[in-house]
């Protein structure tokens, strides 16, 4: 894990302060060193902040090709990289690491280089022979990289606090803060500051300011996978196999590990030392400890078990706030947080967790409301969703069309410009008529960026690198080529050859027979509406004073107490948080 910064233009070299100021800001994301370095001809400065993982005294970067002058800044991970090396005829120093094979094959192919990548990253690329930056996101966008103009200037950042610090952006409340909670696409509360695409290669001249992007892969264009179940699970078996202890750094690491089958998985592919796991204290309903203390006894791993309650909520609630940015992710993210805090306070700096299974393989609820529709779902014993199956039931003797049915079940507040409705319907039409391939890509065109947002800030906040093994592009392609029924055959069990998968590789019946699983879920919703009822009322009350009319309905709508299932007043706090935030910094 790393954080990377830069200013590309004609008098770049002269800002050389600036860029080196804007590494500072975010020097959490690698403690073992903030460099910067400016192109040959001046006309870049790239910075980076280094994160030792296995080889404290790797280099660190940014990092220059001497003979042709390119310079990279380099934030991820490239599993795959030694393989590429050999496949590209690069040869590797002793201390030179999956950042040297990117440099070396950009140098040697260009931008092509990146088809042959496996991992999580957002790099830099200044190559001084023509005059250009580049700036390229990974595949599913695990590593956030931002973005601005400025004066005939593009300066870029891990963190958008980074270049809000570099110049002024006033806030800007977008319509889909009130739809889904959190900016989509590549707009962020901030003016003139953008999100770069996931998959997206940008490329400014800096001679002349001109920009171009396109998109460097696309998951619709996988084919069908061709052949019956029994050889999908065959093959799905064998790339999870392969795939996922890749993922394993070559140092002591902690797994996230609820006790269901996404991280129990895990946990016997990669053999983590350590588990964490969580326990609220007089929540019985939401503990899977036991489960998880089962697997890690099993593998022989230490468990750790983190118990925040109520008050840890109140006494985190700004640090988690500052990490995050701007409003995004759910009730769920608070454990996420008190984890990577546990995991940091162990001296560790990798943790593990089971991201992916639940949006390629059909592991929610939402997906089984609309491939089986509201009453299978419910017959199916799954009564406690019955307050999300009513966003379907109230159009009795009307068949929802796909587009609607997904629309309704993801808004969680009013869609007047129809944003996230045509973000779904694009999502359906690229999917070319496969309902189940249509419900994932709208799941990336929507949900899927505060999930991997807040996993990476939040776990960066503590130096910590954040891998999901279950991203591998080789298991990703191949879950989406899969029909339907190879995902979910029943209403109430999802994620079906992955569970038929663990059973083939030998894992445990309580695995993979459990249906009853809880993953992380969080009390706060009930803590809002119960002992910190007054405390989430005053806060949002006192951002009241003072925000802006744009950010007053989502405000408001904290003020109401909420059900299991209704996260408007998390929402709000987050939002009234958010505002403090952003004043205080205005402030300093």
């Amino acid at each position: 894990m790393r954080g990377i910064a830069g200013l590309a233009g004609p008098d770049a070299q002269w800002h050389q302060t600036t860029v080196k100021a804007m590494g500072i800001a975010q020097h959490y994301r690698g403690p073992d060193g903030t460099m910067h370095a400016a192109g040959s001809d001046g006309r870049a400065v790239l910075s980076m902040n280094t994160l030792l993982i296995v080889d404290p005294l790797a280099h660190p970067g940014p990092y220059l090709a001497r003979t042709s002058g390119v310079l990279l800044a380099f934030n991820g991970e490239i599993y795959n990289y030694r393989q590429q090396a050999a496949a590209w005829g690069i040869e590797l120093a002793e201390k030179e690491t999956d950042a040297h094979l990117v440099l070396e094959a950009w140098t040697k192919l260009g931008p092509s280089c990146m088809d042959g990548l496996d991992g999580m990253f957002a790099l830099a690329v200044y190559d001084p022979r023509i005059g250009k930056l580049f700036l390229a996101r990974d595949r599913l966008g695990e590593k956030p990289l931002y973005w601005r103009l400025d004066g005939g200037r593009l300066a870029f950042a891990s963190e958008v606090t980074t270049l809000t610090g570099y110049g002024s952006a006033p806030l800007i409340v977008r319509p889909e803060m009130l739809a889904i909670e959190t900016p989509v696409g590549v707009d962020t509360p901030f003016q003139g500051i953008q999100l770069l695409a996931p998959a997206t290669l940008l490329t400014f001249d800096v001679v002349t300011g001109s920009l171009d992007q396109h998109t460097w892969w696309r998951l619709e264009n996988r084919l069908p996978f061709a052949g019956d179940y029994r050889q999908a699970l065959a093959a799905f078996s064998v790339v999870l196999a392969d795939q996922v202890p890749l993922r394993a750094p070559g140092c002591d690491f902690a797994l996230l590990l609820s006790g269901g089958l996404d991280s129990g998985l895990l946990a016997y592919l990669m053999r983590p030392p350590v588990c964490v796991t969580v326990s609220y204290p007089g929540q019985d309903r939401l503990d899977e400890s036991d489960a998880a203390a089962r697997i890690a006894r099993d593998i022989g791993a230490e468990l750790v078990v983190v118990e925040p309650d109520h008050i840890d909520f109140t006494k985190i609630l700004p640090h988690m706030m500052s990490a995050l940015d701007y409003p995004m992710g759910d009730a769920s993210m608070f454990f996420e947080h008190m984890a990577y805090r546990k995991v940091s306070d162990l001296g560790l700096k990798v943790v593990v967790g089971g991201l992916g299974p639940d949006e390629f393989l059909m592991g929610y609820i939402r997906h089984a409301l609309v491939l089986f529709g509201p009453d299978a779902v419910l017959k199916a014993g799954l009564d406690a969703y019955q307050p999300l199956a009513a966003k379907l039931l109230h159009a009795a003797g009307q068949e929802l069309e796909p587009v609607e049915a997904v629309t309704r079940l993801i808004l969680r507040g009013p869609d007047p410009e129809n944003r996230i409705r045509d973000r779904v319907a694009d999502a359906m039409e690229r999917a070319g008529g496969d309902l189940a391939r249509g419900l994932t890509l709208a799941d990336l065109a929507t949900a899927w960026r505060p999930l991997v947002m807040t996993s990476d800030k939040l776990a960066s906040a503590y130096a910590l690198e954040r891998r999901s093994p279950y991203l591998a592009r080789d298991l990703i392609e191949l879950s989406y080529r899969l029909p339907a029924d190879h995902k979910i055959a029943d209403p109430a069990a999802g994620k079906r050859i992955l569970r038929d998968a663990a059973k083939a590789l030998g894992l445990p019946r309580e695995l993979w027979g459990s249906r009853d699983k809880l993953g992380f879920a969080s009390p706060v919703p009930t803590w809002l509406n119960g002992p910190l009822a007054g405390w989430a009322d005053a806060q949002i009350h006192t951002a009241l004073a003072e925000a802006p009319s744009s950010l007053q309905p989502l405000l408001m709508g904290g003020l109401k107490p909420g059900g299991r299932f209704d996260r408007t007043r998390m929402q709000a706090l987050l939002a009234a948080a958010w505002f403090s935030d952003q004043t205080v910094r205005a402030a300093a």
